[in-house]
């Protein structure tokens, strides 16, 4: 691993190299946060697929990627006269002392849970915080991920199921509500019925200690998996899977089942 200065001058050598860029080439040159901002999303969900995957080489690439976002918004605030990357540092910097109290003040906590109640007394507390526990659940959050977000900032605040398994008679109950709203055939209604069908599952999940959004994507990439290996299958029986029935699609997708290692 490197040293401190090492990790000093790498970052400095990554500065020195975004400010060359800036100057001297024309794309770099030309960018804005605006046309920054999906290529960074993009990054971030690059980043969150190597981390599903565990793949350590993909992981660091990764994170490369992100951290010349950092450095390139950073410069971008340095030409505008409004911040540098000294400045985001020293933020962040600033809000992990002010959010921990307990490691560079004299409060005494002594478990993760409580440290994560303390988060949440304290965002509403702090200068230009959060006004509402909710607030801090951001609004463009994919669905899935700001259900759980949304769910366990309110049980950080007290609002919780005492006993987990209490969650199940819940998402019994918003199944026959669907299933009611599906019979009666209210589009509106089994829309909103599936919703707070799903979000009940979800918070199932949290409850169960199961990140639902990694949950979620095993499934994804087992579910590409089968159908793939099915797709090639048939394919190599020189026909095409409209042309199989179901039962004998059902039994290559058993075959997929016992290959795969998801």
């Amino acid at each position: 691993m490197n040293s401190r200065q090492e990790k000093l001058e790498a970052f400095g050598r990554l500065l020195d190299i975004m400010d060359e860029l800036r100057e001297k080439c024309p794309w770099d040159n030309k960018q804005t946060n605006e046309s920054l901002r999906a290529n960074t999303i993009e990054e971030t969900y690059e980043l969150a697929e190597a981390i599903i995957n565990n793949d350590n080489d993909e992981i660091k690439k990764e994170l490369g990627d992100l951290l010349l976002h950092i450095v390139f918004y950073s410069k971008i605030g340095e030409e505008k006269k409004e911040f540098d990357v000294a400045d985001v540092c020293n933020a962040i910097s600033d809000k992990l002392i002010f959010r921990h109290p307990h490691v560079f003040g004299d409060i005494n906590i002594d478990s993760a849970s409580k440290v994560e109640q303390s988060w949440e007394q304290i965002k509403l507390k702090e200068k230009g915080g959060n006004k509402t526990v909710l607030e801090g659940v951001p609004s463009a959050l994919p669905s899935l991920v700001k259900a759980y977000r949304i769910q366990d900032k309110a049980r950080n605040s007290g609002f919780d199921w005492q006993q987990r398994q209490d969650v199940w008679e819940k998402v019994k109950e918003e199944m026959l509500e669907l299933k009611e709203e599906i019979d009666s055939m209210d589009a509106d209604k089994t829309e909103s019925e599936f919703g707070d069908l799903i979000f009940s599952i979800i918070n199932a999940a949290r409850l169960y200690k199961v990140n639902p959004d990694n949950a979620l994507e095993r499934t994804n990439q087992k579910f590409i998996y089968r159908f793939n290996y099915m797709e090639k299958k048939v394919k190599e029986m020189g026909k095409s899977l409209n042309q199989l029935s179901l039962e004998e699609l059902e039994e290559i997708w058993q075959e997929a089942k016992l290959t795969e290692n998801c």
